[in-house]
């Protein structure tokens, strides 16, 4: 059930992380080169890591 109530909070909140994730690729792509490929990926695995991360802190606070 922990699982489950998580990933209920993380699927809301992958709408809210999107603006997090991109300023932090956007800042790394300051730091180094980055492809647009790359880009896209890092900014999808980078939201789905803070919502999940978010989202395990509201289950478990």
């Amino acid at each position: 059930m922990q699982i489950i109530m998580t990933l209920v909070f993380t699927s809301v909140l992958l709408v809210f992380m999107i603006y997090p994730a991109i300023k932090i690729v956007g800042f790394l792509e300051t730091k180094m080169n980055i492809s647009d490929k790359t880009y896209n990926v890092l900014t999808v695995v980078i939201t789905i890591i803070l919502a999940l991360i978010i989202g395990a802190g509201l289950y478990f606070i």
